[in-house]
């Protein structure tokens, strides 16, 4: 099984849409094998969006993301980065098809409610920021032992 790093931003926790954020992924068939609520600090900010250093949204990106608490999570399914890359929708809310998860809560690009890896190898990466091997639970859902 395929697994990918999804985190909830802080406007999505200040907005108390975890549960309904959460429930989406869960309805799709994605198993949660680890979950936590943190905030963020600035050397996993700057790590987690390494890539956009020098960009003119990366220092804002950071203020943000820094300036409440988030929820992160490792999610696991057949396909998952691209199923949970189909549930969020497209990165601005304002292109996201009604019914995602950005269509239906984004504000403006950066909050977008939710960050989610964009490929099997970035999830990788990002859910060593946040994650301990530890801190991953493998477990049989109800459906899953029956079959």
């Amino acid at each position: 099984m395929e697994r990918t790093f999804v985190y909830l931003k802080p406007n999505t926790i200040q907005r108390q849409l975890i549960g309904e954020v959460i429930s989406r992924f869960e309805r799709k068939g994605l198993k949660i094998v680890a979950l936590k609520m943190l905030k963020m600090t600035m050397e996993q900010a700057e790590k987690l969006y390494e890539e956009h250093k020098g960009k003119d949204f990366y220092k804002p990106l950071l203020k943000f993301v820094t300036s409440g608490p988030i929820v992160a999570m490792i999610l696991e399914g057949p396909r998952a980065v691209e199923v949970v890359r189909h549930v969020i929708g497209k990165t601005d809310p304002l292109e996201a098809n009604s019914g995602t998860i950005r269509g239906e809560f984004g504000v403006t690009i950066r909050k977008n409610i939710v960050h989610a890896s964009d490929s099997p190898e970035h999830a990788k990466h990002e859910m060593s920021i946040f994650f301990d091997t530890s801190e991953i639970v493998d477990y049989k859902l109800l459906l899953e032992e029956q079959f």
